[in-house]
């Protein structure tokens, strides 16, 4: 099967790296890049003519969120408040559960990747919160993700998240984590089995990969278990890390002194098939030294993967400091989304610009260098040459973004004002392995309406179990007071009722 895709603009891969083309087509032979150029002179058996779109690779988003969205309820959250959306210690001990179904779990599935297709993602690796989890990931939540995934047709890299603790509220007030080591181990006897069910299946656009949890809930067997397996199984780890004061503070007192970064190098976890989403709490942080002691030289050095999460980490007050630094420091330099909405457009965008307050220079972060980081970074950090790009060779990974609406304003380089004025909404086309995913701005096969309204009640049902978690049992509308109060109708108490007809 030979298709071909016309378009005003297309970011194509040449010498080494991404250049415009202006006219441009793309044709791919089943799941394989075959001619990048102005004109194909071959026959094709279908072909779309975009418009004034830009046809960019495949956006490779690896903290992708397969959730319903917490952050929505946490990220203006005050420090007292925010001790509410921990684990009591009561709710570890006596009463943790799940609280959806499996089959409410697998409709939340369905909706979230829907979401990453809806935004232009192609290639994805999960995040999802364990809050409302009796405990992380189980195998046969996974099994059912691969098949939405493949039903869809994105590109995932998959994995149970599995942990020893987890983050909880004691009832003084502070914050620790509590540990349950069998659990820790049952993880990732699930996540072993899992990375054999995808060899079994052997599908090319499923592969499985180690997802244990935040670092600090990990015990130092199981650290040092899932590096082990990872170089046996030449497997991908991603692990949190790096993220923040507490779980620095936490290592430290546990660990004898030592640091995220240094407690990773301990286990042997540093090193070209390890990912660490955010990594902002290194040396040269304000709230650490404030200076470079050699923590990005270490990273660089030893091959790690940083995924940048700009969006979530603007929203939760922090940032890298600073992109440059990390990029010039030769570390690999990726993106993810880790929270909705999955727009790396936006969350590109964002970077840019916090890259500049971090460096209070204009152009601390090119948008072209946020550019490569989603599509060739992201590849590097996968080992996947034939990602991220289009190119004669590659995969058959694009998608189309639409740039004719007025409200994008007017036209200057495409890519830089795409990502200044656009949202990756304006995503209309994609392909994987030459196979359409997004046609026309809808997904084949999937209903959305039916989606939207039962992620809602889903969240909804999500948002009242916080209650019970919380060290205080306070209700939800202490919890997550409104940002004004209600209007009181014509009639009803109180000195402002109602208003003039």
């Amino acid at each position: 099967m030979r298709t071909r895709w016309r378009a005003r603009h297309v970011l194509a891969h040449q010498d080494g790296g991404h250049a415009l083309l202006r006219d441009g087509e793309v044709v791919w032979q089943d799941d394989t890049v075959i001619y990048v150029g102005p004109r194909y002179e071959g026959e094709v058996d279908e072909e779309r003519d975009l418009g004034e779109s830009l046809v960019m690779p495949g956006l490779i988003d690896l903290d992708a969120l397969t959730d319903v969205d917490h952050l929505v309820l946490d990220s203006w959250a005050g420090p007292e408040r925010g001790k509410g959306l921990q684990w009591s210690m009561d709710y570890f001990t006596h009463r943790r559960h799940d609280v959806f179904t499996p089959q409410e779990r697998a409709t939340i599935r369905e909706y979230a990747l829907a979401q990453l297709a809806l935004h232009g993602i192609t290639t994805f690796m999960p995040i999802a919160s364990e809050v409302h989890s009796r405990w992380a990931e189980p195998y046969d939540e996974l099994v059912d993700m691969a098949g939405t995934a493949r039903r869809i047709g994105l590109r995932g890299y998959l994995g149970p998240a599995y942990r020893s603790g987890v983050n909880v509220v004691l009832p003084d007030g502070t914050r620790d984590v509590a540990f349950d080591e069998e659990e820790g181990r049952a993880g990732l006897r699930d996540a072993v089995r899992f990375l054999d069910h995808l060899d079994e299946r052997a599908d090319p656009l499923l592969t499985g990969v180690l997802l244990p949890c935040r670092i600090e809930t990990l015990t130092e067997e199981l650290l040092g278990e899932t590096a082990r397996i990872a170089r046996e199984r030449g497997a991908l780890i991603r692990l949190h890390a790096l993220q923040g004061l507490a779980e620095r503070e936490i290592i430290q007192r546990r660990h004898d002194g030592l640091t995220p970064l240094e407690l990773l190098d301990k286990h042997g976890l540093l090193g070209p098939n390890l990912l660490i989403p955010h990594t902002v709490l290194l040396d040269r942080h304000p709230a650490v030294h404030g200076e470079d002691r050699g923590d990005l030289a270490l990273l660089a050095a030893s091959g790690i993967s940083v995924i940048h999460c700009p969006q979530t980490s603007l929203r939760y007050s922090e940032m890298l400091h600073s992109f440059r630094a990390y990029r010039e420091a030769g570390v690999n330099l990726c993106l993810g989304t880790d929270s909705f909405p999955p727009d790396l457009i936006r969350g590109m965008d964002v970077g840019v610009h916090l890259a500049k307050i971090a460096e209070g220079r204009s152009d601390a972060a090119p948008a072209e260098h946020y550019v490569e980081a989603a599509t060739l970074g992201g590849a590097r950090a996968l080992g996947r040459e034939d990602l991220g790009r289009i190119a004669v060779g590659a995969q058959a990974d694009l998608v189309a973004f639409s740039l004719d609406d007025i409200r994008d304003g007017v036209m200057d380089d495409p890519v830089r004002t795409f990502l200044l004025n656009g949202t990756a909404r304006q995503a209309t086309n994609s392909v994987v392995a030459g196979n359409p995913v997004l046609v026309d701005g809808a997904l084949p096969g999937t209903d959305l309406p039916r989606l939207a309204r039962d992620a809602q009640a889903l969240f909804e049902k999500m948002r009242a179990a916080y209650s019970e978690r919380d060290t205080e049992r306070r209700d939800t509308g202490t919890l997550f007071p409104p940002t004004f109060p209600a209007f009181r109708a014509a009639g009803s108490a109180g000195p402002e009722s109602g208003s003039p007809a």
